[in-house]
C-alpha cells in the first residue's frame, strides 16, 4: 500500500503559477502509476496528468497540455504538478492518485476507477 499527501494548493490570479506536491510513503512508489486528478463542483473527477515512473511515460489532458508538467523526485518519493498560465477553469480540488494497473501501451490509465490510492486533495482557485 502507498499513502499519499498533497500540498501546494492555493489561490492565484489567472496567468499565475502553482506547484502541487504529493508525498508518497509506505511502498516503493516507483512501481506505481501516479496521477493528478481534479474535480470541480458539479463535475466528474478527471485525470489531468499521469506518470509511470519506471518508464517515465506521461500523459496529459488536452485542456492542460503545454501549461502543466508532471514530474517526480525519487529521492524524496514526491510527485509534482507544475501549473503555469492558470485559468479560472482550472479551479478545482486536485487529487494525487496511484495504481499498479498499467495499460498495454506502457502508459498510466486516465480512468479514475482504476486508481486504488488517493490523497485527501488540495484546493486550487484561479480568479479572473
Amino acid at each position: 500500500q502507498v499513502q499519499l499527501v498533497e500540498s501546494g494548493g492555493g489561490s492565484v490570479q489567472a496567468g499565475g503559477s502553482l506547484r502541487l506536491s504529493c508525498a508518497a510513503s509506505g511502498d516503493t512508489y516507483s512501481k506505481y502509476c501516479m496521477a493528478w486528478f481534479r474535480q470541480a463542483p458539479g463535475k466528474e473527477r478527471e485525470a489531468v496528468a499521469t506518470l509511470y515512473i519506471h518508464y517515465g511515460s506521461t500523459t496529459y489532458a488536452d485542456s492542460v497540455k503545454g501549461r502543466f508538467t508532471i514530474s517526480q523526485d525519487n529521492a524524496k518519493n514526491t510527485l509534482y504538478l507544475q501549473m503555469n498560465s492558470l485559468k479560472p477553469e482550472d479551479t478545482a480540488m486536485y487529487y494525487c492518485a496511484a495504481t499498479l494497473t498499467l495499460t498495454a501501451s506502457g502508459y498510466c490509465s486516465k480512468v479514475r476507477q482504476l486508481y486504488n490510492y488517493w490523497g485527501q486533495g488540495t484546493q486550487v482557485t484561479v480568479s479572473s
